[in-house]
């Protein structure tokens, strides 16, 4: 079986690492690709087709929200399922961020249902 892609987008190294290696560690089957900006997410998508994004919502320069329209502007990749991964807990982008994406999950979270969440996503 092929490994799943998740590209994690966070401007917080700490948050990139911790998911990235404790996903895998929960899951062989995952392989995890970290970006720190929404720019950088966008230039990767050129070249790269992630199965799921995680995308951190409060980030300089280019915000989640932003990153978020551009991804299902784009016909390549607007079938690409997101998920918000973020510190914002208002009611606001809680309602908005689980309308629009497959799901919003506020930091800090619970790697075993992080992983549970991710899967559902992706099926």
């Amino acid at each position: 079986m092929s490994k799943k892609k998740i590209m994690i987008v966070d401007d917080n190294p700490d948050v990139l690492f911790s998911v990235k290696n404790g996903l895998e560690d929960i899951d062989t089957d995952f392989q995890i690709q970290g970006v720190d900006s929404g720019e950088k997410c966008l230039e990767l998508l050129e070249t790269e087709s992630p199965d799921l994004i995680l995308l951190d919502i409060m980030m300089p320069g280019m915000s989640g929200w932003k990153t978020f329209d551009k991804i299902k502007e784009n016909n390549k990749w607007n079938g690409i399922p997101v998920v918000f991964l973020t510190a914002r807990t208002d009611k606001v982008a809680k309602n908005a961020g689980g309308f629009l994406a497959e799901d919003y999950i506020e930091k800090p979270f619970n790697l075993e249902d992080l992983h549970q969440r991710i899967k559902s996503a992706i099926k």
